[in-house]
């Protein structure tokens, strides 16, 4: 096995400790000022039929998180898996990477969301249009309310403003591209189980592919920007290395 040697690694490179500082300064900021100021309304990503979406949430959402366990899980791995890509390609390609990746695994959100709205869309007007049949109206509550026991106008309201944020796209864009440069190099799971890198990465994607096809009520996680996320960083490190065929580590 060829083991990745480069000649200037930086355990921290430029644009991986940026991004991981900003990350954290919009964490605080969220949970600081988020009473005064909506910064999830203005800066995180809704769809298309909101009228909270706005053009520049594309690239904002990224750096935005739901939790103290979301940001730390996507720092660490961005971190994991970025730290070696910003090396092998330097930081203006990698930071080009990064935003390109959380862009398509939004455009991919975006469009599920779309046609999933617009679904609910038309069975809330059906119930709009005079109808009082309490089976119908029950029936959009269990469809739609994932959980909760609330009038159709507010599941309406509260679906089509729902936010979606985190840097988890383009993370995953970082590991589908460390997957397929480095497919033979050991990830330990759990800091003990050694997992080579191609393994990993499929596993994973079928997992959230099955999540996707599963998707249960209530789960509030965006699988398919995970995947387009990673379909993205995919078919551009393929693209950037279509002339380097023999040097996988």
């Amino acid at each position: 096995m060829t083991e990745f040697r480069p000649t200037r690694f930086q355990i921290l490179p430029t644009v991986i400790k940026n991004l991981i500082i900003i990350n954290v300064l919009v964490f605080l900021a969220q949970n600081t000022l988020g009473k005064t100021f909506p910064i999830e309304d203005w800066f995180a990503l809704h769809t298309f039929q909101s009228p909270l979406f706005k053009p520049w949430q594309f690239i904002t959402y990224m750096f935005l998180h739901g939790s103290l366990d979301h940001i730390f899980f996507n720092m660490f791995a961005l971190w994991m898996f970025g730290s070696i890509l910003e090396n092998l390609w330097g930081p203006k390609r990698f930071i080009n990477f990064y935003l390109i990746s959380g862009l398509g695994a939004a455009l991919l959100h975006m469009l599920v969301l779309y046609f999933e709205n617009q679904q609910m869309l038309n069975a809330y007007n059906a119930l709009q249009m005079g109808t009082s049949d309490y089976g119908q109206v029950l029936n959009f509550i269990n469809k739609y309310g994932a959980g909760r026991m609330a009038p159709p106008d507010q599941i309406a309201a509260l679906r089509i403003n729902e936010a979606t944020l985190g840097a988890s796209g383009a993370v995953f864009g970082c590991l589908a591209a460390f997957g397929y440069l480095f497919p033979n190099t050991y990830i330990y799971l759990y800091f003990f189980i050694p997992v080579k890198a191609k393994w990993f990465v499929i596993f994973y994607a079928g997992f959230e592919l099955y999540s996707t096809i599963k998707s249960s009520a209530g789960d509030n996680v965006a699988h398919l920007a995970h995947l387009g996320g990673a379909a993205v960083g995919f078919l551009l490190v393929y693209f950037w290395n279509k002339t380097n065929k023999k040097t996988f580590y």
